[in-house]
């Protein structure tokens, strides 16, 4: 299971959490219960099909700064 970054527009705390891709728009604020915001930060990387994530020998595969 990845693991997300969210912040909360009410409160304004910032926390990581464990789920599925089809649940994070469900994320709630761990301190005050309000629906919470993933934060689209720092580096990812887009893996070809198949590719298996060994970036090291893949050719395909790219990254890219937000």
């Amino acid at each position: 299971m990845p693991l997300f970054e969210f912040r909360c527009p009410k409160c304004g705390h910032k926390f990581e959490a464990l789920m599925s891709a089809q649940r994070v728009q469900d994320a709630v604020c761990e301190k005050c219960g309000a629906p919470a915001e993933r934060v689209w930060e720092g580096q990812f990387t887009f893996h070809k099909s198949g590719c298996g994530g060994n970036c090291a020998h893949c050719a395909g595969c790219h990254s890219h700064e937000r």
